[in-house]
């Protein structure tokens, strides 16, 4: 009876969405008729999630990069039922606030590397990186420099979906047939040695990429630029490692032309990279720094930009409203949770586990993938890693369609009750900083399984 009641219920909600749900970064076409809807999730414990059909499966992903303490922690549901019953919401206008949201703001100051002392809240990664270039802009004015309004960019980055962000960012599926880049929006080489490196070593490439933001800065005129943002790994663009030459000469070449440094640790913050920010592990000195996903293990929405305190300082020594904010910025259930999440991931001790035991075995069982006729390159740090797909080893060459072997591999990762991502033809991982030893042992051997299908898919077996 059990059975049929999750068959009828599953049918249900499938069709529900079919017929009234949009999902996001979606082909409506294929997943409206030829897919029949969503695979309907309904649980989630631990590393693992259960479908409507009851089948287990092994998240390789955290959700989106975001569920760092795993599914189902009691501590987090009951730190926001608690704040809930004292103070369901209130907003940071009209000159208030609430105890969570102070309180945070000093936790996060005290987290942040260099001077960055101060917070503006929001609901998603996308809202800060749109905080950060009206936030810049302010500044310059503040500055006496209102003409420093550029920003610079990689190409295959990802900093959301908003219009300004979604300008930052430099990925072109979501920016053509949109209007964007917005006016004001540049994109440089990234850090991507594997791609784009040629003949030159790691190290070389790595400069000549950090030179490319000089490049582009000298093309705008240094007067004219506001900031250089850029994720310390990129993380939705494929999980693209840079080499150690890179960000010491960014931010060199960033001091050198009074351009401010915005670090987007939105998927590398808390703990991700084996640091608690991925500014830490490349010595990065950010003047503004973006976070989202783990601040609360994607608990519920929040998002905040940490700024320095000589940014902050200008803007209370000049005065003038900073005419910005959200509904929902600095909410106080939201900041309870992620004052709750921040004490267990320093309880648990897992951004040290993830830098001294389980990243380094992620990283271990990553390279005995290179074996694989299909494996070009592997690369990891901490919990986030990346399997490249080529067509020949040799030449770093892909498919005509650059998603072909990314997008059957992960399908074969799915059918099999692993959620792996792929980007173009890299397969990613990010998943839960609880994983255990065992289970990261399961995602790579499932990984491995999916490249034999995929390479006899694609007759390379």
């Amino acid at each position: 009876m059990t059975e049929e009641l999750n068959r009828n219920s599953t049918a249900r909600w499938r069709d529900l969405d079919v017929r009234h749900h949009l999902n996001p970064f979606s082909d409506y076409r294929t997943l409206k008729t030829r897919d029949g809807g969503s695979r309907i999730i309904v649980r989630g414990e631990g590393v693992h999630l259960y479908d409507s059909e009851g089948q287990q499966i092994l998240d390789g992903m955290a959700g989106l990069w975001c569920v760092n303490l795993g599914y189902g922690r009691e501590e987090l549901a009951r730190s926001a039922y608690d704040q809930m019953l004292e103070l369901p919401y209130y907003n940071s206008f009209f000159k208030t606030a609430t105890p969570p949201t102070v309180e945070l703001a000093e936790k996060l100051a005290e987290l942040a590397p260099g001077d960055l002392d101060y917070v503006f809240y929001g609901s998603s990664g996308s809202e800060s990186n749109d905080s950060v270039v009206r936030m810049a802009r302010f500044y310059w004015q503040k500055a006496g420099k209102p003409e420093k309004s550029n920003f610079i960019s990689r190409t295959y980055a990802y900093h959301g979906s908003t219009m300004a962000s979604a300008s930052l960012g430099g990925m072109k599926p979501m920016q053509q047939g949109y209007g964007l880049p917005l006016e004001g929006f540049h994109h440089v080489t990234p850090p991507y040695w594997y791609d784009f490196g040629g003949d030159l070593s790691p190290e070389e490439f790595g400069l000549q990429a950090a030179r490319a933001v000089e490049e582009k800065i000298l093309e705008l005129g240094p007067e004219t630029v506001a900031a250089f943002i850029g994720e310390p790994i990129m993380g939705a663009g494929g999980v693209l490692m840079p080499p150690e030459s890179y960000w010491p000469e960014v931010q060199r070449i960033c001091r050198k032309y009074d351009v401010l440094l915005v670090a987007d640790e939105v998927i590398c913050g808390f703990g991700r990279t084996g640091h608690m920010f991925g500014s830490e592990r490349f010595g990065i000195e950010p003047d503004m720094m973006t976070l989202a996903k783990g601040i609360t293990s994607g608990y519920l929405p929040l998002s905040a930009v940490m700024v320095s305190a000589h940014i902050a300082g200008k803007l209370i020594e000049q005065g003038g409203e900073f005419a910005h904010g959200y509904t929902y910025s600095g909410h106080p259930a939201a900041c309870a949770v992620a004052l709750a999440n921040i004490s267990l991931l320093e309880q648990e001790d897992l951004v040290r586990r993830t830098h001294e035991e389980t990243g380094p075995h992620l990283k271990a069982r990553l390279q005995e993938l290179l074996d694989h006729p299909l494996v070009g390159e592997v690369r990891s740090e901490g919990l986030i890693g990346a399997v490249e797909l080529v067509k020949d080893k040799q030449a770093r060459s892909r498919w005509d369609d650059k998603s072909t072997a990314g997008q059957i591999c992960r399908d074969h990762c799915f059918a099999s009750n692993i959620i792996l991502r792929a980007v173009r033809d890299t397969m990613v991982f990010s998943p839960p900083l609880i994983i255990e030893m065992s289970q990261i042992d399961q995602l790579v051997d499932g990984l491995r399984a999916s490249l034999d299908r995929t390479a006899a898919e694609l007759g390379r077996a």
